[in-house]
C-alpha cells in the first residue's frame, strides 16, 4: 500500500482535516513524512507479502510508525511527551478518516498505542534497537477475534488473521 493512494482516496473534507492539522504544525510535517515513507520502506523489507491486511505486518506498521513519528518529531518538540501527543493526533485522524470497519480500526488504535509506549521505552536508544524491537514483538503478537480480546493485551501489538 502506498500512502500516496491512501492520500487520493481521501475525500476533498477528510483531506481538509489531515492538511489542516499540518498548517498548524508545519515544522512538523517535514519528520512525519520522513517517518512515514521509513515504516513503509521497513514494512515492505520485513512483510514484503503484506502489510496491508490485518495481520502481524500491520501490527508492525501501526506500531513502527507510532514509534517513528515520535523519534523524528523529538528533534523539533524537544519532548517526549508532545512527539507522543503529537504522533496520537495524527494516527488517530488517520483512523479516522479511513473508514475501517470497527474491529479494524480498534486494532489499528491499539497498536498505535503500543509503538508509543515503545518510543517511550526506547527514546534513549538508537532507531535500529526500536525497530529491531518492534520487529521482534510484532513476531509475537496476539490474534483477537473481537474488541473484548484487544483488552486481555494493553502493552502488546494484536492482529486479526494470520
Amino acid at each position: 500500500m502506498k500512502i500516496w493512494t491512501r492520500i487520493k482516496s481521501l475525500s476533498i473534507r477528510q483531506f481538509f482535516k489531515l492538511s489542516l492539522l499540518f498548517l498548524r504544525h508545519p515544522l512538523l510535517l517535514g519528520p512525519s513524512i520522513k517517518a512515514t515513507k521509513q515504516t513503509f520502506a521497513l514494512c515492505n523489507t520485513y512483510y514484503p507479502d503484506g502489510h496491508g491486511k490485518s495481520n502481524k505486518g500491520n501490527a508492525f506498521r501501526h506500531a513502527v510508525w507510532n514509534a517513528l513519528l515520535c523519534t523524528y518529531t523529538l528533534k523539533r518538540t524537544k519532548s517526549k511527551q508532545k512527539s507522543v501527543f503529537w504522533a496520537q493526533k495524527v494516527t488517530d485522524l488517520y483512523e479516522k478518516v479511513t473508514n475501517n470497519n470497527e474491529l479494524d480500526e480498534l486494532m489499528d488504535l491499539q497498536n498505535n498505542a503500543v509503538g508509543r509506549l515503545y518510543f517511550f521505552n526506547y527514546a534513549d536508544k538508537k532507531e535500529s534497537e526500536l525497530i529491531d524491537f518492534i520487529l521482534e514483538k510484532s513476531k509475537v503478537a496476539e490474534k483477537i477475534a473481537n474488541a473484548k480480546d484487544i483488552k486481555l493485551y494493553p502493552a502488546n501489538m494484536v492482529y486479526i488473521v494470520s
